[in-house]
């Protein structure tokens, strides 16, 4: 007797799009689409909670630190219950508690934004405005929306690269795993998490070329999104709980630190007034 293999999720949604046809393969991504966006609604609005203030640990004193947030929902922090618990807020609470100095969050990051919307988040910042550091969160409305991963990644890189130009240290959080979504039916659900991984590959190897530094969100939050889905996801179960924007505030914050660590300027060991009062030469 053979031995049955076991048939994977996806090799199972590839059988079943290729016995559709292709005008039945758009027919049922069409009325799959619609059934998701019927679950997932909009409990939520379309407003994340406003936490743009200065976060001070433990009242840490001392000149704020900039932080700025740019992109989607995710980095706008929709989802959250309280303003503390957004991804711009955990992430200045956490730079705060390790640089021992306060943090003035900006979040320039809109709803619904896919990455096309970074440049003009960018633009509407205050003239003379300069973070010492910016987060960006972005991809998973150009997964929703089909956006092509070539097209997003050349946006994004655009995007890195003006804050590099500016002397900003950028961190990108990649595309999430839309995967771990059980609101989207399958195969479409396959075809979405197959999309994701497309377009976080594309991100990361555009941001490594502007000089960002990357974290892969699916990678990092992916499976415990997946295997504790009611605990990491808020009510419409595709924008993460508090729980779920602190575990990914936990996996940014040592690539963000990191990131202020090399753009610090190199402190002189030795201050100019006493070199010159102990007469030691200038180098």
């Amino acid at each position: 007797m053979r031995t049955r293999r076991p048939v994977t999720l996806a090799a199972a949604s590839a059988v079943a799009l290729l016995g559709a046809g292709a005008m039945g393969v758009r027919t049922l991504i069409a009325r799959q689409a619609a059934l998701a966006r019927r679950r997932i609604g909009k409990p939520l609005g379309e407003q994340a909670l406003d936490a743009d203030r200065v976060w001070r640990g433990k009242k840490h004193p001392g000149e704020p630190i900039d932080l700025l947030l740019l992109g989607d929902s995710i980095a706008a922090g929709l989802g959250a219950g309280h303003r503390r618990d957004t991804l711009g807020a955990r992430l200045a609470k956490g730079i705060s508690r390790s640089e021992r100095r306060p943090v003035r969050l900006r979040t320039a990051a809109v709803v619904g934004s896919e990455t096309s919307a970074l440049a003009a988040q960018l633009a509407a910042l205050p003239d003379g405005y300069r973070a010492d550091a910016a987060v960006i969160v972005v991809g998973g409305n150009d997964v929703t929306h089909r956006v092509p991963a070539s097209r997003s990644a050349e946006q994004l890189e655009r995007v890195v690269l003006a804050l590099r130009d500016g002397g900003v240290p950028v961190v990108v959080g990649t595309c999430p795993d839309l995967g771990t979504l059980r609101a989207i039916p399958q195969p479409l659900r396959a075809l979405a998490a197959r999309s994701s991984r497309q377009l976080a590959s594309a991100q990361a190897v555009a941001v490594h070329r502007a000089g960002g530094r990357v974290v892969a969100l699916a990678r990092a939050v992916g499976p415990v999104f997946a295997e504790r889905p009611d605990e990491m996801f808020s009510v419409d179960r595709f924008h993460p709980s508090a729980l779920g924007y602190r575990r990914t505030a936990e996996a940014l914050l040592p690539a963000v630190l990191a990131a202020l660590e090399t753009s610090r300027p190199p402190v002189d060991p030795v201050p100019e007034r006493v070199r010159r009062a102990d007469g030691v030469p200038n180098s």
